[in-house]
C-alpha cells in the first residue's frame, strides 16, 4: 500500500481524532493481549504448583523489559522517528501470545511474558507520542483519550478470563492473536500518517529545542518524586491486577470467575477515572490533579481492608476512579519539565511505572507466601501516603520560568 504523500495527507487538526482514537483502540488490544498473562495466574498456579513468588516473577519478567526498554524506545524515536514501529511491537505481541498458549514449564511462561513486555516496551512511547502529535494542543485530553484505550483493554481483561481463558484454559489465548492482528492494520493506517506528518515537519523551517526552565537540581528533586508518585500508584494497582482475585478468594470464599468479575469492577473503574483525569489537568492545572486524586485515595485504601464484600467493592471502584486519574495528568506535566525530550519523557514514565510496579507485585508475592495476601493487602493500604510529596513539585510559573508564587 502506497505511503500517504505530504501532499494529500489531511491536515493535523482535521484528522487528530482519527488518529488519537486509532491510537487509542490499539492501546485497548494491546493491554487486554497482556493482561492474558495475569488473567491465567488462577490457572497456572494449579496447574503448575507456582507459588506467589513464581507469580510475581511472571510479572516481573513482562513488566521489567517495559521498564528497561521503554526510555531507551522513547530517546531513539525523539532523535529517529520510526513510524512504522507501532505495527511492529504489535507483531512481537502477537508472538507473545503464541508462546503464552503454547508454554509447557514455568521457564517457558518466563519467555512468553518477556516477549509481551518487549512488544509493549516499543509500543507504548511511540503511541503517546502520536496521540501528543495529534492533540491539537489539548494535551491533557488526548493523553487521557490514548490512557484509557489500554485501561479499557485491562479492565476487559477480566472478564475475557471469565468467560474464556478460565472455562477453555490456557490454549484459548492463542485466539486472542486476531486481536493483534487487527491491531497491526490500525497502526499501519497511522504509520501512514505520522510518515506524512514527519514529513510535512520536515519542510518547514528548523525549530531551536527548547531548554527546561528550571535548574537541574530542581529537575533531579521533580523526578524522584515523580518516581515516588508512580510508585504509590503502580505498586498498589499491580498488587491488585496481580492478587486481588486471590484477596477475594481467601478473605470471602469467593469462586475464581466471581472474583474475576470484582476485579473487572476495579480495573474498569481505573479506565474511567483515567479519562477524567486529563480534561480536568487541562481546565484545573496538572498539579491539582496529581494532589486530589493520589492524596484523595488514600482514605478509601485505608478502609479497604477492613470492609465487607460489597464494601470492598465499593471501596475498591472509588479507589481506582480517583487514583487512576493522576496518570495522564503526570505524563503532561513530565513532559513540560524537558520541552523536546517527548518520547523519552514518555518512555520513562511508563517504562518506571510498570518496572516498579512489577517489583513491588513479586516482593509483595515474596510477602506473601509468608504472611498471607490478606495482611498484604492491609500494608499495602498505607502507599497512597506518598502522595503527600506532590508538595516539592514545581508548580506551572516555574515551569515558564516565572518565580512560583505561593
Amino acid at each position: 500500500m502506497d505511503a500517504v504523500s505530504a501532499k494529500t495527507a489531511p491536515p493535523v487538526q482535521q484528522t487528530s481524532l482519527n488518529i488519537i482514537l486509532a491510537v487509542s483502540a490499539a492501546h485497548l488490544i494491546n493491554d487486554l493481549i497482556q493482561f492474558l498473562l495475569p488473567a491465567l495466574y488462577p490457572v497456572l498456579k494449579a496447574n503448575y504448583d507456582l507459588d506467589y513468588f513464581q507469580i510475581g516473577l511472571l510479572t516481573l519478567a513482562q513488566q521489567i523489559t517495559a521498564c528497561v526498554l521503554q526510555p531507551l524506545m522513547g530517546l531513539y524515536g525523539d532523535v529517529r522517528p520510526k513510524p512504522y514501529i507501532l505495527a511492529v511491537s504489535l507483531t512481537i505481541v502477537a508472538a507473545g501470545v503464541l508462546l503464552l498458549a503454547t508454554a509447557n514449564s514455568f521457564l517457558l511462561l518466563l519467555v512468553a511474558a518477556v516477549v509481551l513486555g518487549i512488544g509493549s516496551a516499543l509500543f507504548h512511547p511511540e503511541a503517546s507520542r502520536v496521540a501528543r502529535l495529534a492533540s491539537g494542543g489539548r494535551l491533557g485530553l488526548a493523553q487521557s483519550a490514548f490512557q484509557v484505550g489500554g485501561n479499557a483493554g485491562t479492565a476487559i481483561g477480566p472478564l475475557a478470563a471469565a468467560l474464556i481463558v478460565l472455562p477453555l484454559g490456557q490454549m484459548s489465548t492463542i485466539w486472542f492473536g486476531l486481536a493483534a492482528v487487527l491491531g497491526i492494520m490500525v497502526l499501519t493506517y497511522v504509520g501512514r500518517w505520522y510518515a506524512a506528518h514527519q514529513r510535512m515537519a520536515a519542510s518547514r523551517p528548523a525549530v531551536a529545542p527548547l531548554k527546561p526552565a528550571i535548574s537541574r537540581n530542581r529537575l533531579i528533586v521533580a523526578f524522584s518524586v515523580i518516581g515516588a508518585l508512580l510508585l504509590s500508584k503502580y505498586v498498589y494497582i499491580e498488587t491488585f491486577k496481580s492478587y486481588y482475585t486471590f484477596y477475594l478468594i481467601e478473605k470471602f470464599g469467593l469462586p475464581v470467575q466471581d472474583a474475576q468479575f470484582f476485579l473487572f469492577l476495579f480495573l474498569g473503574a481505573i479506565a474511567v477515572g483515567t479519562f477524567f483525569g486529563g480534561p480536568i489537568g487541562d481546565r484545573f492545572g496538572r498539579l491539582a490533579v496529581i494532589w486530589g486524586s493520589i492524596v484523595g485515595a488514600l482514605p478509601f485504601a485505608l478502609l479497604i481492608p477492613y470492609a465487607n464484600l460489597w464494601g470492598t467493592a465499593a471501596l475498591s471502584i472509588a479507589v481506582g476512579l480517583i487514583l487512576s486519574s493522576a496518570f495522564s495528568a503526570i505524563v503532561v506535566y513530565a513532559q513540560e519539565l524537558v520541552p523536546g525530550k517527548v518520547g523519552m519523557v514518555a518512555g520513562f514514565v511508563f517504562g518506571f511505572a510498570f518496572g516498579i510496579g512489577a517489583i513491588g507485585a513479586a516482593v509483595l508475592g515474596a510477602l506473601a507466601d509468608q504472611i498471607g495476601i490478606v495482611a498484604v493487602f492491609g500494608l499495602c493500604a498505607f502507599l497512597p501516603f506518598l502522595g503527600f510529596l506532590t508538595i516539592f513539585l514545581p508548580r506551572h510559573a516555574e515551569l515558564l520560568g516565572k518565580e512560583a508564587t505561593a
